[in-house]
């Protein structure tokens, strides 16, 4: 009888270890093969720049209230708060030691689009590489490139505050598992040439779903309801609804939704206010033509 109970609790423990590698196998960080980031040549500065205003860089890696070049100071520091905790915004400066300065263009790229951190740990998706995802080696290799020539700083932001289970990392492993997706946010049934430019603006550096998209209990976006408003994630009020469904600017024609990312004002005269300013204010520097663009797509998605 004993030798049968040895039996049983071996191929259980047999078992559970297959599962924990099996769970490990699914779960890791998962960067980038390094040949992905070879062969990219040199940077396109001004393409990276375009990249830097449309990704809101500034609006959360600057110092709050940074106006002019101040605001391309990315010192970190700002602090989100979440259901979840307290994440505060890392220096993303070319500082070589307190910023990004020393980090290789596959660990500035697998951050960005794979959401794996110099030390092949998991990020968290407070940082939206969800989004990021959407950026090719060509323009994470533009980015970067832009973002070496901004001023260095020497800032320390503090580490996150998250209470157990979420300052385990290797949880994120599994929120990747059931949330991660570099594919469309939404199938369009045709679509321009200026609307597929408007949904890589807006699914991929703009991250406008990472607030405009409601979340479930675990932050995983809502299916079936991209853009459709919902609570504000920092907790203060709400995001409002930017589909053609939207009691706001579903009535809003392309020209209109254009002239409000220019210039802030709505067709009504009112002007963008509370976290949108900060938005408007970085994705005014974009051509026109990407403004058209966005408008163009925001028209297109489906109504919620």
């Amino acid at each position: 009888m004993a030798a049968r109970w040895a039996k049983i609790m071996g191929i259980g423990v047999v078992v559970v270890a297959a599962g924990a590698v099996a769970a490990w196998a699914l779960t890791k960080p998962q960067p980038h093969d390094a040949s992905y980031w070879a062969g990219v040549g040199q940077p396109d500065l001004a393409k990276g720049e375009q990249l830097f205003w449309a990704g809101g860089c500034a609006g959360c890696h600057a110092a709050e209230g940074a106006e002019g070049d101040a605001a391309k100071i990315l010192s970190g520091g700002l602090a989100l708060k979440s259901p979840f905790g307290t994440f505060h915004v890392p220096n993303i400066s070319p500082d070589p030691k307190a910023g990004i300065g020393s980090w290789t263009l596959a660990q500035f790229g697998d951050a960005m689009t794979r959401g794996v951190g110099p030390n092949g740990e998991h990020l968290y998706p407070s940082f939206p590489y969800g989004s990021y995802a959407r950026l090719s080696a060509a323009d994470v290799n533009d980015l970067y490139g832009y973002m070496k020539t901004l001023p260095p700083s020497s800032n320390v932001a503090p580490p996150h505050e998250l209470g157990f289970p979420f300052n385990q990392r290797l949880a994120v492993g599994g929120w990747k598992l059931l949330y991660f997706d570099d594919g469309p946010r939404v199938e369009l049934a045709s679509a321009d040439d200026k609307v597929k430019r408007g949904q890589f603006l807006v699914e991929g550096p703009g991250h406008c779903g990472e607030c405009h998209t409601p979340r479930n209990a675990l932050g995983g976006f809502e299916k079936g309801q991209w853009l459709a408003g919902g609570p504000n994630p920092e907790g203060q009020g709400s995001i409002p609804n930017i589909t053609p469904g939207s009691k706001d600017i579903g009535g809003w024609s392309e020209d209109e939704i254009t002239e409000y990312l220019s210039t802030g004002f709505t067709p009504d005269f009112d002007s963008v206010g509370g976290s949108m300013v900060e938005v408007q204010k970085n994705i005014a520097h974009l051509p026109k033509s990407d403004l058209q663009a966005i408008a163009a797509y925001l028209k297109a998605v489906p109504a919620r």
